[in-house]
Protein backbone atom coordinates (compact mmCIF):
# COMPACT_ATOMS: atom_id res chain seq x y z
CA UNK A 1 0.00 0.00 0.00
CA UNK A 2 0.96 3.52 -0.53
CA UNK A 3 1.95 5.67 2.14
CA UNK A 4 -0.25 8.16 0.96
CA UNK A 5 -2.97 5.89 2.35
CA UNK A 6 -1.09 4.41 5.64
CA UNK A 7 0.20 7.87 7.28
CA UNK A 8 -2.14 10.36 9.62
CA UNK A 9 0.15 13.00 8.67
CA UNK A 10 -1.22 16.88 7.47
CA UNK A 11 0.51 17.67 4.07
CA UNK A 12 0.35 20.34 1.84
CA UNK A 13 -1.70 20.36 -1.03
CA UNK A 14 0.59 19.19 -4.37
CA UNK A 15 0.24 20.40 -8.19
CA UNK A 16 -2.36 18.72 -10.29
CA UNK A 17 0.09 15.79 -11.89
CA UNK A 18 1.08 14.65 -8.06
CA UNK A 19 -2.51 14.64 -7.02
CA UNK A 20 -3.13 12.50 -9.59
CA UNK A 21 -0.23 10.19 -9.29
CA UNK A 22 -1.56 9.83 -5.78
CA UNK A 23 -4.85 9.11 -6.73
CA UNK A 24 -3.77 6.31 -8.84
CA UNK A 25 -1.59 5.16 -5.87
CA UNK A 26 -4.63 5.01 -3.77
CA UNK A 27 -5.84 2.24 -6.21
CA UNK A 28 -2.84 -0.27 -6.40
CA UNK A 29 -3.53 -2.06 -2.78
CA UNK A 30 -7.87 -2.69 -3.58
CA UNK A 31 -6.73 -4.12 -6.65
CA UNK A 32 -3.84 -6.22 -4.56
CA UNK A 33 -6.21 -7.45 -2.53
CA UNK A 34 -9.01 -8.33 -5.38
CA UNK A 35 -6.17 -9.95 -6.87
CA UNK A 36 -5.02 -11.89 -4.16
CA UNK A 37 -8.88 -13.22 -3.85
CA UNK A 38 -8.79 -14.08 -6.96
CA UNK A 39 -5.30 -16.21 -7.02
CA UNK A 40 -7.19 -18.01 -4.07
CA UNK A 41 -10.02 -18.96 -6.22
CA UNK A 42 -7.49 -19.95 -8.53
CA UNK A 43 -5.59 -22.54 -6.77
CA UNK A 44 -9.04 -24.59 -5.89
CA UNK A 45 -9.97 -26.90 -8.13
CA UNK A 46 -10.13 -28.21 -11.65
CA UNK A 47 -6.81 -26.38 -11.53
CA UNK A 48 -3.91 -28.36 -10.10
CA UNK A 49 -2.65 -24.54 -9.08
CA UNK A 50 -2.94 -24.98 -5.11
CA UNK A 51 0.04 -23.29 -4.78
CA UNK A 52 -0.92 -20.39 -5.79
CA UNK A 53 -2.62 -20.02 -2.58
CA UNK A 54 0.30 -19.15 -1.03
CA UNK A 55 1.23 -15.53 -2.98
CA UNK A 56 -2.59 -15.22 -2.33
CA UNK A 57 -1.98 -14.93 1.24
CA UNK A 58 1.69 -12.89 0.69
CA UNK A 59 -0.65 -9.95 -1.18
CA UNK A 60 -3.45 -10.31 1.36
CA UNK A 61 -0.80 -9.77 3.95
CA UNK A 62 0.72 -6.75 2.04
CA UNK A 63 -2.68 -5.14 2.05
CA UNK A 64 -3.26 -5.97 5.38
CA UNK A 65 -0.14 -4.99 7.24
CA UNK A 66 -0.68 -2.15 10.13
CA UNK A 67 -3.74 -0.93 8.49
CA UNK A 68 -6.47 1.05 9.95
CA UNK A 69 -9.92 -1.50 11.09
CA UNK A 70 -11.94 0.50 8.78
CA UNK A 71 -9.55 0.15 5.53
CA UNK A 72 -8.65 -3.56 6.68
CA UNK A 73 -12.19 -4.46 6.43
CA UNK A 74 -12.90 -2.80 2.94
CA UNK A 75 -9.19 -4.65 1.34
CA UNK A 76 -10.62 -7.81 3.02
CA UNK A 77 -14.24 -7.17 1.05
CA UNK A 78 -12.42 -6.82 -2.30
CA UNK A 79 -10.60 -9.82 -1.38
CA UNK A 80 -13.51 -11.99 -0.46
CA UNK A 81 -15.41 -11.24 -3.57
CA UNK A 82 -12.63 -11.71 -5.73
CA UNK A 83 -12.34 -15.16 -4.31
CA UNK A 84 -16.13 -15.86 -3.77
CA UNK A 85 -17.49 -14.34 -6.69
CA UNK A 86 -16.11 -16.83 -9.13
CA UNK A 87 -15.57 -20.00 -6.97
CA UNK A 88 -19.79 -19.67 -6.33
CA UNK A 89 -20.76 -18.94 -9.62
CA UNK A 90 -22.13 -22.32 -9.73
CA UNK A 91 -24.96 -21.30 -7.36
CA UNK A 92 -26.70 -18.88 -9.74
CA UNK A 93 -26.64 -22.25 -12.31
CA UNK A 94 -30.17 -22.69 -12.80
CA UNK A 95 -31.85 -19.66 -10.75
CA UNK A 96 -30.15 -16.62 -11.85
CA UNK A 97 -27.92 -14.45 -10.37
CA UNK A 98 -29.57 -12.96 -7.32
CA UNK A 99 -28.74 -16.02 -4.69
CA UNK A 100 -25.71 -16.03 -6.68
CA UNK A 101 -24.84 -13.04 -5.65
CA UNK A 102 -26.26 -12.85 -2.34
CA UNK A 103 -24.63 -15.96 -0.78
CA UNK A 104 -20.97 -14.80 -2.51
CA UNK A 105 -21.13 -11.52 -0.95
CA UNK A 106 -22.73 -12.71 2.48
CA UNK A 107 -19.18 -15.08 2.68
CA UNK A 108 -17.18 -12.20 1.63
CA UNK A 109 -18.41 -9.73 4.25
CA UNK A 110 -17.45 -12.91 7.16
CA UNK A 111 -13.83 -12.83 4.91
CA UNK A 112 -13.70 -8.81 5.52
CA UNK A 113 -14.26 -9.43 9.23
CA UNK A 114 -11.42 -12.09 9.39
CA UNK A 115 -9.46 -9.52 7.46
CA UNK A 116 -10.12 -6.54 9.76
CA UNK A 117 -9.12 -9.23 12.75
CA UNK A 118 -5.52 -10.00 10.58
CA UNK A 119 -4.76 -6.45 10.14
CA UNK A 120 -4.96 -6.17 14.27
CA UNK A 121 -2.41 -8.45 14.31
CA UNK A 122 -0.37 -7.39 12.64
CA UNK A 123 0.94 -4.54 15.12
CA UNK A 124 2.40 -7.09 17.53
CA UNK A 125 5.81 -9.44 17.36
CA UNK A 126 5.14 -13.25 15.54
CA UNK A 127 1.95 -11.84 13.45
CA UNK A 128 2.13 -14.59 11.06
CA UNK A 129 0.97 -16.88 13.44
CA UNK A 130 -1.84 -14.96 15.30
CA UNK A 131 -3.26 -13.68 11.86
CA UNK A 132 -3.16 -17.32 10.42
CA UNK A 133 -5.52 -18.16 13.65
CA UNK A 134 -7.69 -15.53 12.82
CA UNK A 135 -8.10 -16.71 9.09
CA UNK A 136 -9.26 -20.12 10.97
CA UNK A 137 -11.34 -18.45 13.17
CA UNK A 138 -12.87 -16.67 10.80
CA UNK A 139 -13.33 -19.96 8.92
CA UNK A 140 -14.73 -21.77 11.74
CA UNK A 141 -17.77 -18.88 11.41
CA UNK A 142 -18.43 -19.15 8.34
CA UNK A 143 -18.89 -22.89 9.02
CA UNK A 144 -22.21 -22.24 11.12
CA UNK A 145 -23.27 -19.31 10.56
CA UNK A 146 -25.96 -18.47 9.13
CA UNK A 147 -28.32 -21.11 8.87
CA UNK A 148 -26.00 -23.26 9.71
CA UNK A 149 -22.82 -22.48 8.01
CA UNK A 150 -20.97 -22.71 4.35
CA UNK A 151 -17.73 -23.92 5.01
CA UNK A 152 -17.44 -24.21 1.14
CA UNK A 153 -14.22 -21.86 0.40
CA UNK A 154 -12.15 -23.01 2.91
CA UNK A 155 -8.57 -22.83 2.21
CA UNK A 156 -7.83 -26.69 3.07
CA UNK A 157 -10.14 -27.67 0.22
CA UNK A 158 -8.26 -26.50 -2.39
CA UNK A 159 -4.96 -28.43 -0.92
CA UNK A 160 -5.88 -32.00 -2.26
CA UNK A 161 -2.99 -31.61 -5.10
CA UNK A 162 -0.22 -29.71 -2.19
CA UNK A 163 2.62 -30.70 -0.19
CA UNK A 164 0.59 -29.73 3.07
CA UNK A 165 -2.61 -31.85 2.84
CA UNK A 166 -0.72 -34.72 5.40
CA UNK A 167 -1.16 -31.94 7.85
CA UNK A 168 -5.05 -33.06 7.66
CA UNK A 169 -4.22 -36.16 9.15
CA UNK A 170 -2.50 -34.46 12.13
CA UNK A 171 -5.35 -31.84 12.88
CA UNK A 172 -8.22 -31.48 10.17
CA UNK A 173 -8.99 -28.93 7.80
CA UNK A 174 -8.33 -26.57 10.42
CA UNK A 175 -4.90 -27.06 10.69
CA UNK A 176 -4.72 -27.76 7.02
CA UNK A 177 -6.12 -24.34 6.21
CA UNK A 178 -3.69 -22.65 8.96
CA UNK A 179 -0.22 -24.06 7.94
CA UNK A 180 -1.03 -22.69 4.21
CA UNK A 181 -2.77 -19.15 5.48
CA UNK A 182 0.68 -19.35 7.74
CA UNK A 183 3.04 -20.16 5.03
CA UNK A 184 1.64 -16.95 2.95
CA UNK A 185 1.97 -14.66 5.57
CA UNK A 186 5.44 -15.73 6.42
CA UNK A 187 6.62 -15.55 3.18
CA UNK A 188 5.29 -11.47 3.24
CA UNK A 189 6.90 -11.14 5.97
CA UNK A 190 10.36 -12.29 4.97
CA UNK A 191 10.18 -10.28 2.14
CA UNK A 192 9.31 -7.14 4.32
CA UNK A 193 12.49 -7.89 6.70
CA UNK A 194 15.14 -8.64 3.72
CA UNK A 195 13.66 -5.14 2.29
CA UNK A 196 13.97 -3.36 5.31
CA UNK A 197 17.98 -4.55 5.21
CA UNK A 198 17.22 -7.39 8.01
CA UNK A 199 20.02 -9.96 6.97
CA UNK A 200 18.73 -12.71 9.37
CA UNK A 201 14.96 -12.87 9.27
CA UNK A 202 15.23 -15.94 11.20
CA UNK A 203 11.74 -15.76 13.48
CA UNK A 204 9.91 -14.51 10.02
CA UNK A 205 11.83 -17.60 7.69
CA UNK A 206 10.07 -20.29 10.34
CA UNK A 207 6.74 -19.72 9.88
CA UNK A 208 7.32 -20.42 6.22
CA UNK A 209 9.74 -23.12 7.40
CA UNK A 210 7.64 -24.91 9.88
CA UNK A 211 4.47 -25.85 7.75
CA UNK A 212 6.62 -27.60 5.35
CA UNK A 213 8.61 -29.48 8.14
CA UNK A 214 5.63 -30.46 9.56
CA UNK A 215 3.62 -31.49 6.45
CA UNK A 216 6.81 -34.01 5.50
CA UNK A 217 6.56 -34.85 9.24
CA UNK A 218 3.30 -36.09 8.79
CA UNK A 219 3.37 -38.07 5.70
CA UNK A 220 3.85 -41.25 7.54
CA UNK A 221 0.43 -40.94 8.38
CA UNK A 222 -0.56 -41.15 4.64
CA UNK A 223 -1.32 -44.64 4.69
CA UNK A 224 -3.58 -46.58 2.20
CA UNK A 225 -2.55 -49.73 3.28
CA UNK A 226 -5.34 -52.51 4.22
CA UNK A 227 -5.98 -53.30 7.87
CA UNK A 228 -8.93 -54.86 7.39
CA UNK A 229 -8.54 -56.61 4.31
CA UNK A 230 -10.39 -55.11 0.93
CA UNK A 231 -13.84 -55.42 -0.66
CA UNK A 232 -14.58 -54.93 -3.83
CA UNK A 233 -16.90 -51.85 -4.74
CA UNK A 234 -19.28 -50.60 -7.27
CA UNK A 235 -19.75 -46.88 -7.80
CA UNK A 236 -23.03 -46.38 -10.00
CA UNK A 237 -23.52 -42.69 -11.77
CA UNK A 238 -26.67 -43.36 -14.49
CA UNK A 239 -26.94 -39.95 -15.26
CA UNK A 240 -29.52 -37.92 -15.72
CA UNK A 241 -31.89 -37.37 -18.78
CA UNK A 242 -31.52 -33.60 -18.63
CA UNK A 243 -29.49 -31.55 -16.89
CA UNK A 244 -30.77 -28.64 -14.86
CA UNK A 245 -32.71 -27.51 -11.73
CA UNK A 246 -35.64 -29.14 -13.56
CA UNK A 247 -33.87 -32.47 -13.26
CA UNK A 248 -36.23 -33.44 -10.08
CA UNK A 249 -39.45 -33.76 -13.00
CA UNK A 250 -37.69 -36.26 -14.78
CA UNK A 251 -37.78 -38.64 -11.90
CA UNK A 252 -38.35 -41.88 -12.94
CA UNK A 253 -36.45 -41.57 -15.58
CA UNK A 254 -33.41 -40.75 -13.32
CA UNK A 255 -34.60 -43.68 -11.01
CA UNK A 256 -34.55 -46.16 -14.44
CA UNK A 257 -31.14 -44.73 -15.29
CA UNK A 258 -29.72 -46.20 -11.90
CA UNK A 259 -31.33 -49.60 -12.32
CA UNK A 260 -30.56 -50.25 -15.60
CA UNK A 261 -26.64 -49.49 -14.86
CA UNK A 262 -26.97 -51.56 -12.51
CA UNK A 263 -28.53 -54.50 -14.41
CA UNK A 264 -26.17 -53.88 -17.04
CA UNK A 265 -23.16 -54.43 -14.19
CA UNK A 266 -24.67 -57.56 -13.25
CA UNK A 267 -24.69 -58.99 -16.92
CA UNK A 268 -20.92 -57.82 -17.28
CA UNK A 269 -20.40 -59.81 -14.40
CA UNK A 270 -21.86 -62.88 -15.35
CA UNK A 271 -20.10 -62.75 -18.42
CA UNK A 272 -16.76 -62.41 -16.52
CA UNK A 273 -16.04 -58.83 -17.76
CA UNK A 274 -15.78 -57.25 -14.19
CA UNK A 275 -15.47 -58.57 -11.03
CA UNK A 276 -18.65 -59.46 -8.59
CA UNK A 277 -18.89 -56.73 -6.24
CA UNK A 278 -19.44 -57.27 -2.74
CA UNK A 279 -21.50 -53.86 -2.29
CA UNK A 280 -22.93 -51.32 -4.61
CA UNK A 281 -23.39 -47.76 -4.63
CA UNK A 282 -25.72 -45.22 -5.69
CA UNK A 283 -26.31 -41.17 -6.00
CA UNK A 284 -28.42 -38.82 -3.54
CA UNK A 285 -31.50 -37.92 -5.12
CA UNK A 286 -30.79 -41.64 -7.78
CA UNK A 287 -34.62 -42.67 -6.77
CA UNK A 288 -36.70 -39.35 -5.86
CA UNK A 289 -39.73 -41.65 -5.57
CA UNK A 290 -40.38 -43.23 -2.76
CA UNK A 291 -39.91 -46.39 -2.65
CA UNK A 292 -42.04 -47.05 0.73
CA UNK A 293 -45.14 -45.08 -0.75
CA UNK A 294 -44.91 -46.13 -4.59
CA UNK A 295 -45.25 -49.85 -5.60
CA UNK A 296 -43.28 -49.17 -8.88
CA UNK A 297 -40.43 -47.38 -7.46
CA UNK A 298 -40.03 -50.48 -5.43
CA UNK A 299 -40.20 -53.06 -7.66
CA UNK A 300 -37.63 -51.17 -9.65
CA UNK A 301 -35.06 -50.97 -7.32
CA UNK A 302 -35.85 -54.83 -5.98
CA UNK A 303 -35.53 -56.01 -9.48
CA UNK A 304 -32.19 -54.40 -10.14
CA UNK A 305 -30.78 -55.14 -6.59
CA UNK A 306 -31.55 -58.78 -7.21
CA UNK A 307 -29.79 -58.60 -10.25
CA UNK A 308 -26.65 -57.49 -8.93
CA UNK A 309 -27.29 -60.03 -5.77
CA UNK A 310 -25.58 -57.82 -3.27
CA UNK A 311 -26.48 -54.93 -0.99
CA UNK A 312 -26.83 -51.70 -2.59
CA UNK A 313 -27.59 -48.34 -1.01
CA UNK A 314 -29.87 -46.43 -2.79
CA UNK A 315 -30.13 -42.35 -2.57
CA UNK A 316 -33.97 -41.42 -2.12
CA UNK A 317 -36.36 -38.98 -0.67
CA UNK A 318 -38.92 -40.23 1.56
CA UNK A 319 -42.20 -38.62 1.92
CA UNK A 320 -43.71 -39.30 5.35
CA UNK A 321 -47.77 -38.81 5.56
CA UNK A 322 -46.58 -35.99 7.83
CA UNK A 323 -43.86 -33.66 8.72
CA UNK A 324 -41.23 -33.06 6.37
CA UNK A 325 -39.39 -34.66 3.82
CA UNK A 326 -36.31 -37.12 4.30
CA UNK A 327 -32.77 -36.96 2.50
CA UNK A 328 -32.68 -40.51 3.19
CA UNK A 329 -29.87 -43.15 1.70
CA UNK A 330 -31.59 -46.63 2.43
CA UNK A 331 -29.12 -50.27 2.20
CA UNK A 332 -31.49 -52.30 0.13
CA UNK A 333 -30.34 -56.39 0.90
CA UNK A 334 -31.49 -58.95 -2.52
CA UNK A 335 -33.02 -60.85 -0.50
CA UNK A 336 -34.86 -59.07 2.34
CA UNK A 337 -35.63 -55.73 0.46
CA UNK A 338 -34.85 -52.25 2.42
CA UNK A 339 -33.19 -52.97 5.62
CA UNK A 340 -31.67 -49.87 7.56
CA UNK A 341 -31.84 -46.06 6.32
CA UNK A 342 -29.78 -42.91 7.22
CA UNK A 343 -31.20 -39.19 7.07
CA UNK A 344 -28.94 -36.34 6.16
CA UNK A 345 -28.38 -34.49 8.99
CA UNK A 346 -26.73 -31.19 7.19
CA UNK A 347 -29.52 -29.99 4.84
CA UNK A 348 -28.97 -27.38 3.04
CA UNK A 349 -30.87 -24.06 2.81
CA UNK A 350 -32.28 -22.61 0.39
CA UNK A 351 -31.74 -25.65 -1.26
CA UNK A 352 -33.53 -28.40 0.65
CA UNK A 353 -35.10 -26.15 3.41
CA UNK A 354 -36.37 -22.52 2.99
CA UNK A 355 -35.60 -20.58 6.08
CA UNK A 356 -37.16 -16.86 6.47
CA UNK A 357 -39.68 -18.20 3.62
CA UNK A 358 -41.29 -15.08 3.36
CA UNK A 359 -38.80 -12.60 3.14
CA UNK A 360 -36.79 -15.08 0.85
CA UNK A 361 -39.52 -14.63 -1.82
CA UNK A 362 -39.30 -10.87 -2.01
CA UNK A 363 -35.47 -11.64 -3.83
CA UNK A 364 -36.40 -14.58 -5.81
CA UNK A 365 -40.06 -16.22 -6.30
CA UNK A 366 -37.50 -19.70 -6.49
CA UNK A 367 -37.89 -20.50 -3.21
CA UNK A 368 -41.42 -21.95 -3.98
CA UNK A 369 -39.85 -24.58 -6.14
CA UNK A 370 -39.09 -25.98 -2.49
CA UNK A 371 -42.67 -26.61 -1.91
CA UNK A 372 -41.87 -29.20 1.10
CA UNK A 373 -39.26 -28.35 3.72
CA UNK A 374 -36.54 -31.24 4.23
CA UNK A 375 -36.33 -32.32 8.09
CA UNK A 376 -32.44 -33.18 9.33
CA UNK A 377 -31.89 -36.45 10.51
CA UNK A 378 -30.17 -36.70 13.91
CA UNK A 379 -27.48 -39.92 14.09
CA UNK A 380 -24.40 -40.83 11.89
CA UNK A 381 -25.44 -43.62 9.53
CA UNK A 382 -23.21 -46.76 8.90
CA UNK A 383 -24.22 -49.49 6.86
CA UNK A 384 -23.21 -52.93 6.99
CA UNK A 385 -23.16 -54.31 3.54
CA UNK A 386 -21.63 -58.12 3.58
CA UNK A 387 -19.15 -57.42 6.16
CA UNK A 388 -17.94 -53.78 5.40
CA UNK A 389 -18.83 -51.03 7.30
CA UNK A 390 -19.99 -48.52 4.94
CA UNK A 391 -20.36 -44.63 6.83
CA UNK A 392 -23.13 -41.97 4.79
CA UNK A 393 -21.89 -38.59 4.03
CA UNK A 394 -24.22 -37.13 1.59
CA UNK A 395 -23.27 -34.55 -0.58
CA UNK A 396 -23.68 -31.45 1.18
CA UNK A 397 -22.47 -32.97 4.29
CA UNK A 398 -18.61 -33.60 2.66
CA UNK A 399 -18.08 -29.69 3.69
CA UNK A 400 -19.02 -30.28 7.75
CA UNK A 401 -16.30 -31.65 9.74
CA UNK A 402 -18.17 -32.92 12.34
CA UNK A 403 -20.70 -34.82 9.90
CA UNK A 404 -17.62 -36.91 8.34
CA UNK A 405 -15.68 -37.44 11.71
CA UNK A 406 -18.87 -38.67 13.34
CA UNK A 407 -19.21 -41.40 11.17
CA UNK A 408 -15.89 -42.30 11.27
CA UNK A 409 -16.00 -42.50 14.53
CA UNK A 410 -19.06 -44.66 14.15
CA UNK A 411 -17.09 -47.09 12.88
CA UNK A 412 -16.80 -46.61 9.07
CA UNK A 413 -14.28 -48.67 7.49
CA UNK A 414 -15.06 -46.46 4.48
CA UNK A 415 -16.62 -43.51 3.45
CA UNK A 416 -19.64 -43.25 1.11
CA UNK A 417 -20.66 -39.31 -0.45
CA UNK A 418 -23.76 -40.24 -2.93
CA UNK A 419 -23.88 -36.31 -3.99
CA UNK A 420 -26.09 -34.80 -6.95
CA UNK A 421 -24.66 -32.34 -9.14
CA UNK A 422 -27.26 -32.22 -12.36
CA UNK A 423 -28.91 -28.86 -10.63
CA UNK A 424 -24.84 -27.39 -11.49
CA UNK A 425 -25.01 -28.66 -14.76
CA UNK A 426 -20.99 -28.76 -16.05
CA UNK A 427 -19.86 -26.15 -13.44
CA UNK A 428 -16.99 -26.53 -11.14
CA UNK A 429 -18.88 -27.57 -8.35
CA UNK A 430 -18.68 -30.97 -8.71
CA UNK A 431 -14.51 -30.52 -9.11
CA UNK A 432 -14.55 -28.47 -6.16
CA UNK A 433 -16.88 -31.64 -3.77
CA UNK A 434 -14.60 -34.38 -5.15
CA UNK A 435 -11.52 -32.33 -3.82
CA UNK A 436 -13.30 -32.07 -0.07
CA UNK A 437 -14.02 -35.94 -0.43
CA UNK A 438 -9.96 -36.35 -1.35
CA UNK A 439 -9.09 -34.08 1.87
CA UNK A 440 -11.33 -36.48 3.79
CA UNK A 441 -10.05 -39.64 2.73
CA UNK A 442 -6.65 -38.03 4.14
CA UNK A 443 -7.54 -36.46 7.54
CA UNK A 444 -9.15 -39.78 8.06
CA UNK A 445 -7.17 -42.70 6.72
CA UNK A 446 -10.45 -44.11 4.80
CA UNK A 447 -11.05 -45.26 1.17
CA UNK A 448 -14.23 -42.60 -0.33
CA UNK A 449 -16.65 -44.08 -2.67
CA UNK A 450 -18.19 -40.91 -4.45
CA UNK A 451 -21.33 -42.10 -6.62
CA UNK A 452 -22.95 -39.19 -8.30
CA UNK A 453 -25.87 -38.46 -10.77
CA UNK A 454 -24.14 -36.99 -13.26
CA UNK A 455 -20.96 -36.58 -12.55
CA UNK A 456 -17.91 -36.51 -11.64
CA UNK A 457 -18.24 -39.46 -9.61
CA UNK A 458 -15.11 -41.44 -8.01
CA UNK A 459 -12.72 -43.91 -6.08
CA UNK A 460 -10.57 -42.33 -3.45
CA UNK A 461 -7.79 -44.86 -1.49
CA UNK A 462 -7.07 -43.22 1.62
CA UNK A 463 -4.02 -41.76 0.36
CA UNK A 464 -6.43 -39.08 -1.22
CA UNK A 465 -5.48 -40.50 -4.94
CA UNK A 466 -8.11 -41.26 -7.33
CA UNK A 467 -8.00 -44.24 -9.39
CA UNK A 468 -11.15 -44.46 -10.72
CA UNK A 469 -13.56 -41.69 -12.26
CA UNK A 470 -16.42 -41.08 -14.36
CA UNK A 471 -17.17 -38.22 -17.20
CA UNK A 472 -19.67 -36.06 -16.59
CA UNK A 473 -23.28 -36.86 -17.40
CA UNK A 474 -21.95 -40.54 -18.73
CA UNK A 475 -24.00 -43.19 -17.23
CA UNK A 476 -20.98 -45.92 -16.06
CA UNK A 477 -19.82 -48.59 -13.60
CA UNK A 478 -16.98 -48.30 -11.51
CA UNK A 479 -15.76 -51.55 -9.83
CA UNK A 480 -12.62 -51.46 -7.57
CA UNK A 481 -11.18 -52.82 -5.07
CA UNK A 482 -10.37 -50.79 -1.73
CA UNK A 483 -8.17 -51.15 1.54
CA UNK A 484 -10.21 -51.20 4.64
CA UNK A 485 -9.13 -49.18 7.61
CA UNK A 486 -10.39 -49.68 11.10
CA UNK A 487 -7.36 -47.62 13.17
CA UNK A 488 -8.02 -44.11 13.41
CA UNK A 489 -5.74 -40.36 12.87
CA UNK A 490 -5.07 -37.98 15.22
CA UNK A 491 -7.33 -35.86 13.25
CA UNK A 492 -10.02 -38.74 14.09
CA UNK A 493 -9.11 -38.43 17.45
CA UNK A 494 -8.69 -34.69 18.58
CA UNK A 495 -12.21 -34.09 17.05
CA UNK A 496 -12.53 -29.95 16.87
CA UNK A 497 -9.89 -29.62 19.58
CA UNK A 498 -7.40 -28.24 16.97
CA UNK A 499 -9.72 -26.16 15.86
CA UNK A 500 -10.40 -24.71 19.18
CA UNK A 501 -6.85 -24.30 19.94
CA UNK A 502 -6.56 -22.47 16.86
CA UNK A 503 -9.37 -19.65 18.16
CA UNK A 504 -7.85 -19.46 20.97
CA UNK A 505 -4.61 -18.60 19.57
CA UNK A 506 -6.49 -16.09 17.55
CA UNK A 507 -8.09 -14.12 20.61
CA UNK A 508 -4.43 -14.30 22.24
CA UNK A 509 -2.98 -12.74 19.23
CA UNK A 510 -5.81 -9.88 19.41
CA UNK A 511 -5.57 -9.33 23.08
CA UNK A 512 -2.41 -8.66 22.64
CA UNK A 513 -3.19 -6.50 19.77
CA UNK A 514 -5.76 -4.44 21.78
CA UNK A 515 -2.78 -4.44 24.66
CA UNK A 516 -0.42 -2.78 22.50
CA UNK A 517 -2.42 -0.37 20.87
CA UNK A 518 -3.52 0.67 24.46
CA UNK A 519 -0.12 0.81 25.92
CA UNK A 520 0.44 3.15 22.39
CA UNK A 521 -2.06 5.52 22.98
CA UNK A 522 -1.35 5.94 26.44
CA UNK A 523 2.07 7.06 25.92
CA UNK A 524 1.32 9.53 23.04
CA UNK A 525 1.42 12.83 24.37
Amino acid sequence: MSSATRTTATEPSAPAPVRARRGAARLIDPGLAAAAGVLLYLSFPPRPLWWLALPAFALLGHVLYRRRPRAAFGLGLLAGLGFMLPLLVWTGEEVGPVPWLALATAEALLIALGCLGVALTTRVPLWPVWGAAVWVAAEAVRARAPFGGFPWGKIAFGQADGVFLPLAAVGGTPLLSFAVVLCGFGLYAVLRQLREGRRRPLVAALTVLVPVAGALAARPLVDDGPEDGTATAAVIQGNVPRAGFDFNAQRRAVLDNHAKRTVQLANDVRAGRVPKPDFVVWPENSSDLDPYAEADAYAVIDNAVKAIGVPVSIGSVVAPTTGPLRNTQILWDPRRGPVATYDKRHIQPFGEYIPMRSVARVFSSDVDRVRRDFGPGKVPGVFTMSGTRVGLVTCYEAAFDDAVRDTVRAGAQVISVPSNNATFGRSEMTYQQLAMSRVRAVEHSRSVLVPVTSGVSAVIRPDGEIVRQTKMFTPDALVETIPLRSSVTPATRLGAWPEYALIALAAVGLGWSAAFTARARRRTP
